[in-house]
C-alpha cells in the first residue's frame, strides 16, 4: 500500500484532502464544546461583617463561579484578632497574599516592607497556605492569584471598599496603593467638560 500511495498522486492527493478534513472536524468540534460550556455565574457573596465589601480596582473574576450554582455559600470564618483591632483603630489594612517560593512575590514582600513603620498601616503577609483565615476580605475582593496586594481602608463604616492589585510591585506602587485608598476627595474625570 505504501508503494501505491509513492507511486500515485491521485491516491496521494486523497489521504492529504481526508486528513484536512479531519484535522478541521477536530477543531471545529471542539469549539463547539468549549462555547457552549462557557457560562456567567454571579459573583461571590460577600460576608456582611467584612470590612472588604466590593473592589475598587484590579480584576476581580471568581474562580469558584463554577461552584456558584452547585453549593451552598458558607459564612467565612472570622478575621484574625490583630487585623480586626487595626481596622478598628482606623489604621489602613494591607494584605498582602503570596505564595511561597514565587520570584514576583518575594519581590512584593519587600516592597511592602516600605510601608513598616508607616503611621495608621497595618501590613499583614499571609502565605497562600492561610488565606482561609482572612477569606472575609479575600472572597470578597474575588483573589485569584498571587501576589495580590489588598487594601483596605480604616475608618468608621463597616463595609469599607478594598482595592486588589497582582502581579510585581514596587516600593512606590505600594504606598500608592495606599494613597489611593485613603483618598476620600472629589474624583475628576478624563475628558475636559
Amino acid at each position: 500500500m505504501r508503494q501505491k500511495l509513492n507511486e500515485n498522486k491521485t491516491a496521494q492527493l486523497a489521504l492529504v484532502a481526508v486528513l484536512i478534513l479531519a484535522v478541521g472536524f477536530f477543531f471545529m468540534s471542539g469549539k463547539k464544546g468549549s462555547s457552549s460550556s462557557t457560562s456567567a455565574a454571579p459573583a461571590a457573596p460577600t460576608s456582611a461583617a467584612a470590612p472588604a465589601a466590593a473592589a475598587t480596582g484590579g480584576a476581580t473574576t471568581d474562580p469558584s463561579a463554577s461552584l456558584t450554582a452547585t453549593t451552598t455559600s458558607v459564612p467565612a470564618p472570622p478575621l484574625p484578632a490583630p487585623l480586626v483591632a487595626a481596622h478598628k483603630r482606623g489604621d489602613t489594612v494591607v494584605l498582602l497574599v503570596v505564595k511561597s517560593g514565587g520570584i514576583d512575590d518575594r519581590i512584593t514582600v519587600q516592597a511592602a516592607s516600605a510601608l513598616l513603620g508607616e503611621p495608621g498601616v497595618a501590613l499583614f503577609v499571609v502565605p497562600l497556605e492561610n488565606i482561609a483565615h482572612y477569606a472575609a476580605i479575600t472572597q470578597g475582593v474575588g483573589v485569584d492569584r498571587t501576589p495580590a496586594l489588598i487594601v483596605v481602608d480604616g475608618g468608621d463604616s463597616s463595609s469599607t471598599p478594598a482595592s486588589v492589585q497582582y502581579g510585581f510591585q514596587t516600593p512606590e506602587s505600594v504606598v500608592q496603593a495606599v494613597r489611593d485608598a485613603r483618598y476620600h476627595g472629589p474624583t475628576l474625570g478624563y475628558a475636559p467638560n
